[in-house]
């Protein structure tokens, strides 16, 4: 049959159309790419709970009181009372001994905390007072404030705190206990502390804050640097009697090496000792 230039153009579009209609039909189509499952997103780790919300009402209270001398709320930056008695657990109607209390710093705070049905003996030894009695003026003064009338001055002899009054529920000194290890050397505070231990109810609470020294100085520096090894003092606690409940380091600064005087912007350390049942 001849074939002519239309019959040859027909066929070829035939051919190109069975082509295509058989690569259709043999190819698949590509599969859609698959769409990334985002993971979830991790929980956010709790924050820590402001130092404030763990500071009971009545403490933040008696820091807020405004008869405190503005020298002495100048301080509370650096020596961040609020923090310290919440961690000591000091509680209302406690009846709590500031031993070497200065001008009063901690007594004031210690007065409102612990109300109307507490009461806050400020003390020094009798022997101390005896050869400066201007030591007393500041104390007598705070104690006739009428803001603060649960406030008692009591001086007993060095080693008979359990004189002080009647039996207490804690025992507090600040900044001091390494310049009591100066007057009277180491050996000298045991019957300090076991009178300390007499006049504390069964369950009470010894509560040193001074300033820490470098590891293993022991004693040694408590007239030069006015710092005291931590250790030092727990070795003699527990020969008294007492139990290390805790120990604090909110007042210690990382960045001091221990190796200069020692002032409230430098490391001090907390110890609760506990008088056993």
């Amino acid at each position: 049959m001849l074939k002519t230039p239309a019959t040859r153009t027909s066929m070829f579009l035939m051919a190109c159309a069975a082509t295509a209609l058989l690569t259709a039909c043999g190819q698949e189509a590509p599969a859609p790419a698959e769409t990334p499952v985002a993971e979830a997103p991790a929980e956010p780790a709790p924050a820590p709970a402001p130092v404030a919300a763990q500071i009971p009402g009545y403490v933040a209270d008696a820091v807020n009181d405004p008869n405190r001398p503005a020298e002495q709320r100048e301080l509370d930056g650096v020596r961040m009372p609020a923090e310290t008695i919440a961690f000591a657990g000091l509680e209302p109607g406690n009846i709590i001994v500031d031993y070497r209390p200065g001008g009063g710093y901690f007594t004031r705070i210690f007065s409102k905390v612990v109300g109307p049905n507490g009461k806050v003996y400020v003390s020094d030894s009798a022997e101390r007072i005896a050869e400066n009695g201007e030591r007393d003026d500041a104390v007598e003064a705070l104690a006739a404030d009428p803001n603060y009338s649960n406030v008692v001055v009591s001086h007993p002899p060095f080693a008979a705190m359990d004189q002080i009054g009647e039996p207490v529920d804690v025992v507090w000194t600040s900044a001091n206990y390494h310049d009591m290890v100066n007057a009277v050397t180491p050996e000298g505070m045991r019957p300090f502390n076991e009178g300390v231990f007499r006049a504390l109810k069964p369950g009470g609470l010894y509560f040193i804050l001074d300033h820490a020294g470098a590891a293993g100085t022991g004693y040694t520096e408590t007239n030069t640097l006015h710092r005291i090894d931590i250790e030092a003092i727990k070795t003699e606690m527990a020969a008294v009697g007492f139990i290390l409940e805790a120990e604090g380091d909110i007042l210690m600064h990382p960045a001091d090496d221990r190796t200069t005087h020692s002032s409230f912007e430098t490391s001090q350390f907390m110890l609760k000792f506990r008088k056993p049942n």
